[in-house]
C-alpha cells in the first residue's frame, strides 16, 4: 500500500462506497410520507379501562364520547344498539373504545391505504358483538344491570387443588395413530 492510499473498510468496500463518495441523500425528512408509509408511530392511544387513572379518564371519555356520537350518527347505529346511556355499560365501553381505536389506527396518515376497507372489515365483525353487548332495556331511561359476582362463589380448596396441575392432554406417543388404523 502506498502512503497515499487511504485504508479500506472492508463493510464500505463491501457496499462499493469510498471515502471520496458524498453523502447519499436522505430518503425522506422527518414525518414526509414516503411510498411505503412513515415509519412514525401510529397515534393511536389503546384504552385499557380496569386500569384507566383519574387524572387520564376526563379526557379519555370526552375523546371516546366524541367519537361515539360521531360514529352512532354516521353510521346510523340505532339505540337499541348504542343507547344513550352507554357509558355506563361497561362492555359497550370496551367494544366502542375497540372501534375507536381501530378507527383512529385505521385512518391514520400513516396508513399504506388498505386502513378504511380494514375499518369496514372490523366493524361488520364488531356490531353484532356491539348489539349482544347492550342486552336493552334503557329505551325509557338507564337501567343498570347487575354484574356478575365472584365473591364467596369459589371453592378454595377445590381451586388450590386444581390449579397445582397442568391438565394438559398428553400428546399421543408417535406412531400410536399408525397402531390403530392396523389394529
Amino acid at each position: 500500500m502506498s502512503t497515499d492510499e487511504q485504508p479500506v473498510d472492508p463493510i464500505t468496500a463491501f457496499a462499493g462506497v469510498t471515502a471520496s463518495d458524498p453523502e447519499p441523500p436522505p430518503e425522506s425528512s422527518p414525518g414526509e410520507q414516503t411510498r411505503d408509509g412513515s415509519s412514525e408511530p401510529i397515534a393511536a392511544e389503546i384504552i385499557n379501562w380496569r386500569y384507566l387513572s383519574d387524572y387520564d379518564a376526563e379526557r379519555v371519555w370526552e375523546e371516546l364520547r366524541e367519537w361515539v356520537e360521531w360514529f352512532t350518527s354516521r353510521y346510523y347505529v340505532p339505540p337499541s344498539t348504542v343507547p344513550t346511556c352507554w357509558w355506563k355499560h361497561g362492555q359497550l365501553v370496551e367494544e366502542l373504545s375497540a372501534l375507536h381505536t381501530a378507527h383512529v389506527v385505521c385512518f391514520d396518515d400513516a396508513d399504506t391505504g388498505l386502513g378504511p376497507i380494514g375499518w369496514h372489515e372490523r366493524l361488520a365483525i364488531a356490531l353484532p358483538r356491539l348489539t349482544r353487548a347492550y342486552g336493552g332495556g334503557c329505551s325509557n331511561g338507564h337501567q343498570d344491570t347487575k354484574p356478575r359476582s365472584w365473591a364467596g362463589t369459589t371453592d378454595e380448596r377445590a381451586w388450590t387443588a386444581w390449579t397445582t396441575q397442568a391438565h394438559a392432554t398428553p400428546a399421543p406417543p408417535p406412531g400410536a395413530a399408525d397402531e390403530r388404523k392396523q389394529g
